[in-house]
């Protein structure tokens, strides 16, 4: 962690790293609330947002120490800022085995950050195929450019898992559940592979959010999350961040996000906070209404397939409930017949929302294919089971019943 904050009274690097320590022994609502939390001196109830962009020195020599490294306190909000390292703070806590983390201003650069601090020319990298369009083509086009192989493979197949990975494998990538069609990747399994040839592996846990799911814990070895989805949670600001070991984000992170730039904006980190504060709350209801949309949606005669961790019909139910607490809040489901019929199906709904974003309290539906997946090759599109008739349900916190009205109606319209 870069800085102190100067203001508080006695509060040195000591006294914050005994704090918390403290902090960690309390349970998730308690630390979704009270970690990080740093007063100024008006001791204000909510954090203080510092929307600046440098910070002033008591004297010239304390300023060349503090780029030396050899005082505390912040420089520069590029590299690191108060209302920034308590967002930070409060997410150590909260994701289980993370000792450090960088906030970064949209989950794509959080993801291209993980990756590209890391890796140079000559590196090989596995991912699978299923993944969000924007992360498939970071592995796809981007990494290439710079003389990094790739290999794309099924990630629900261990299997495929040791044939791809080499003495030269230095990163695997992957989401679980994935994005749209809801896979499941055995973490512990493919981080025992990957250990083995020394590669590091990076898991995207959006879907399943640090409340159901702990990557680390299972032996990932950097988690990254957009936050504008469920931490943030009400549609209102764009942000990322990435948590691994101190080695890992202080020595080889922390320098490339420093000299490239994608810094969160302090409004937005303050904004993340206020979210955290309700991320257990809103993401176990977000559960009770997918669970019951889900079950609903099983069971309707225009709906040909449902895809939900949570339901046993789910190819990788076992190992979801291994992984995951619950099912999350994403459902993906097949309309019975063609393109024409699904946008027919998502123009009748009337309650939930067309919209790309997920985790929203507002219930959103997108047609992936056309949307979030149609940079993807048709090719892969189908090898990935996303057809012209699934739809990708981020079920919100309105009432189970009206989304379940909704979904009805627009379905028996459909079908009549």
């Amino acid at each position: 962690m870069v800085g102190v904050f100067l203001c508080l009274e006695g509060d040195d690097m000591t006294d914050r790293k005994a704090a918390q320590g403290s902090a960690k022994e309390y349970r998730t609502a308690t630390k979704l609330v009270r970690g990080g939390t740093r007063r100024s001196q008006f001791n204000e109830t909510s954090e203080a947002i510092y929307i600046n962009s440098g910070f002033v020195y008591d004297s010239a020599e304390q300023a060349a120490g503090r780029f030396k490294g050899e005082n505390e306190g912040f420089i520069y909000s590029r590299y690191a800022n108060p209302t920034l390292s308590m967002f930070e703070e409060r997410m150590i806590l909260l994701e289980e085995g993370a000792e450090a983390a960088r906030a970064t201003a949209s989950g794509m650069a959080a993801v291209n950050g993980a990756l590209m601090s890391q890796l140079k020319a000559g590196d090989h990298v596995v991912a699978p195929k299923a993944l969000f369009g924007s992360c498939l083509y970071i592995i796809e086009t981007i990494l290439p450019r710079f003389g990094i192989n790739i290999t794309l493979i099924d990630g629900t197949d261990i299997d495929q898992w040791k044939n791809a990975l080499t003495e030269k494998t230095a990163c695997v990538f992957f989401e679980t559940p994935s994005n749209p069609s809801l896979e499941i990747m055995d973490i512990a399994a493919i981080s025992d592979l990957a250990h083995k040839v020394g590669a590091k592996v990076i898991v995207d846990n959006v879907f399943a959010t640090p409340v159901l799911q702990h990557p680390l814990s299972l032996g990932a070895d950097i988690v990254v999350y957009s936050a504008t989805k469920h931490i943030d949670g009400q549609g209102r600001c764009l942000g990322g961040i990435i948590l691994g070991s101190e080695e890992f984000v202080e020595d080889t992170l922390a320098p490339y996000l420093k000299h490239t730039g994608p810094a969160l904006s302090p409004f937005n980190a303050w904004t993340l906070l206020k979210g955290l504060e309700t991320l257990d709350l809103r993401v176990q209801k977000h559960c009770d209404n997918a669970e019951k949309v889900a079950a609903f949606l099983a069971s309707h005669p225009a709906v040909a397939k449902v895809i939900y961790p949570g339901l046993e019909s789910h190819p990788q139910h076992a190992l979801a409930k291994a992984q995951m607490s619950r099912g999350g809040s994403l459902i993906a489901f097949e309309i019975a017949g063609n393109q024409e019929d699904t946008f027919a199906f998502i123009n009748g709904l009337s309650l939930i929302d067309i919209s790309n974003n997920l985790g929203d309290a507002k219930s959103l539906l997108t047609h992936p294919t056309t949307t979030t997946h149609s940079s993807v090759s048709d090719a892969t599109k189908l090898e990935l089971g996303i057809t012209e008739s699934m739809v990708r349900l981020s079920v919100g916190l309105e009432d189970a019943d009206d989304l379940i009205d909704d979904l009805g109606y627009a379905l028996n319209r459909k079908a009549g």
